[in-house]
């Protein structure tokens, strides 16, 4: 049986890493896996047929050398996808609630009378 493959990695696997933190690096993994689903779908749509030294193995160090460059671009935050979403999604992982109280305490959505 194949067992399962986790793709926690630094801050994500860290159970004492803020949920900040965690969202940070889940968020730097998302504009990894969209930049590499850019860069295939570029791949994929050659405007020429008459590739000279075009082979499977050609193809496959270009997918190689696309993840890389994916990963890369993700970790500097050149397309800046990754901190739209931490700006996004930050205030509902900061959200803290006090202590004592749950987090619809209070609201009741009518009048009280």
């Amino acid at each position: 049986m194949i067992d399962s493959v986790s793709i926690k990695t630094g801050a994500l696997a860290d159970p004492r890493a803020s949920e900040l933190d965690q969202l940070k690096a889940a968020a730097k993994q998302f504009e990894a896996i969209f930049t590499r689903q850019m860069l295939k779908s570029m791949r994929d749509a050659k405007l020429s047929d008459d590739d000279l030294f075009g082979s499977d193995a050609t193809d496959t160090f270009r997918e190689m050398q696309h993840g890389n460059l994916a990963d890369q671009l993700a970790e500097k935050g050149a397309l800046g996808i990754a901190d739209l979403l931490v700006r996004q999604f930050e205030a509902r992982v900061s959200k803290t609630v006090p202590a004592g109280s749950s987090p619809q305490a209070g609201t009741t959505g009518g009048r009280a009378g």
